[in-house]
C-alpha cells in the first residue's frame, strides 16, 4: 500500500525562506519604487500609521542569508535604541554589581 503524504506543503520549509513568513505578523504595506537617485516615498498612511512624521530617523535593519540581503525593514530609531538599552541595561547592571 502506498502511504501519502499528508504533511501541509505551506508549513515545508524552503530554503529560499528568510524566516520573515507571514506567521510572524509581518504584512504588505505597501510597494514602493526607487527612483534613479535611490530614492522612495512612503505612503502618507502608512507614515501616519507608524507616527513618522518630518526629520524622525529610521533605522534599516536587513537580514542576510547566503551572503545576499534577502529581507529589509525600517523601525522608528528612537524605537531602536530603546530596544538596545531594555536589551543592554540588565546586563550593564549585573556587571556594575560583580
Amino acid at each position: 500500500m502506498t502511504q501519502k503524504n499528508t504533511e501541509d506543503p505551506s508549513s515545508q520549509k524552503n530554503d529560499s525562506d528568510c524566516g520573515c513568513g507571514g506567521e510572524t505578523g509581518c504584512r504588505i504595506e505597501a510597494v514602493l519604487s526607487v527612483d534613479e537617485r535611490g530614492q522612495m516615498v512612503l505612503p502618507k498612511d502608512v507614515r501616519e500609521k507608524a507616527g513618522i512624521r518630518t526629520g524622525d530617523k529610521l533605522a534599516l535593519i536587513s537580514w542576510e542569508k547566503n551572503g545576499s540581503i534577502c529581507c529589509l525593514a525600517l523601525m522608528k530609531a528612537d524605537n531602536l535604541s530603546c530596544m538596545v538599552k531594555d536589551i543592554l541595561g540588565p546586563l550593564l547592571n549585573e556587571q556594575d554589581r560583580s
